[in-house]
């Protein structure tokens, strides 16, 4: 069976400087390397409810077994700051004021 380091939400943000989304979402599943790609994922310190990674996170033998859910791909630090306030703001327009993982879930994450 195919191992793949990580899976995307069906609602995946992706940044408008993301050159071949299809290409980055490729090289992300299958673990090759790139530069200035950072994630948003689920935390893994069970207090925050979403954190920024870089993609160089993904080669860690723990993705291996335990693929990351990738709610956001962006093209550098700032931009994943941005996708995660755009985040932030649809959740509070929706009413859920807070609880981004709940948002994302609803609409249309694969969430846990």
């Amino acid at each position: 069976m195919d191992k793949h380091y990580c899976i995307f939400a069906d609602n995946l943000y992706i940044g408008e400087s993301v050159d071949n989304p299809a290409l980055v979402r490729w090289k992300l599943t299958h673990g090759a390397g790139q530069f200035g790609i950072y994630l948003i994922t689920p935390a893994l310190n069970g207090i925050d409810q979403l954190e920024i990674i870089h993609c160089a996170n993904l080669k860690q033998k723990y993705y291996r077994e335990h693929p990351a859910l990738i709610y956001g791909i962006a093209a550098g630090k700032a931009e994943a700051i941005d996708l995660l306030v755009t985040i932030s703001e649809e959740a509070s327009a929706s009413g859920m004021d807070g609880d981004l993982l709940g948002y994302l879930r609803s609409s249309g994450g694969k969430g846990e």
